[in-house]
């Protein structure tokens, strides 16, 4: 059973930022998932992710989100969240959260194993902790 915690306001305002940056960058095949990440110092760092024909170098909206936070001197990460914009084709009004893929799951405990995910969980919004959607992970660290 997921250990998993009810979203504060603060939680919102993520989301809303992920919603914000896929909301202007957009663009369908290149840009559909926004993510946003909240550091420790209570700054929000959003990016989208990165398409490419070549789907394995795709980058993740997560990924981009911690690139950003880290390259501005942020390092230390308390909440993140992706979220997808509907494509034209689809009967979706709006954005909805997703939950990080493997990769990502791994990139993010890799860089914080304290780190919240919001995501959507038994048909509501909650954040749990990333090691909690990554039992047993892989790690090189002599523990």
């Amino acid at each position: 059973m997921l250990k998993v915690k009810p979203l504060e306001d603060q939680d919102y305002e993520l989301i809303q930022a992920a919603e914000k940056v896929i909301e202007k960058n957009y663009k369908y095949g290149r840009h559909h998932i926004g993510s946003a990440v909240r550091a420790k110092s209570g700054t929000i760092y959003a990016a989208v992710h990165v398409e490419a024909n070549v789907g394995r170098i795709t980058v993740c909206g997560e990924a981009m989100a911690l690139g950003k936070s880290i390259s501005e001197g942020d390092h230390e990460f308390e909440t993140i969240v992706a979220v997808a914009h509907p494509h034209p084709h689809e009967d979706i009004e709006k954005c909805w959260v997703v939950a990080p893929c493997g990769m990502c799951r791994e990139l993010i405990s890799d860089y914080g194993k304290d780190t919240d995910v919001i995501i959507s969980y038994n048909g509501k919004l909650v954040k749990c902790n990333v090691m909690e959607l990554l039992p047993e992970k892989y790690t090189s660290d002599l523990e």
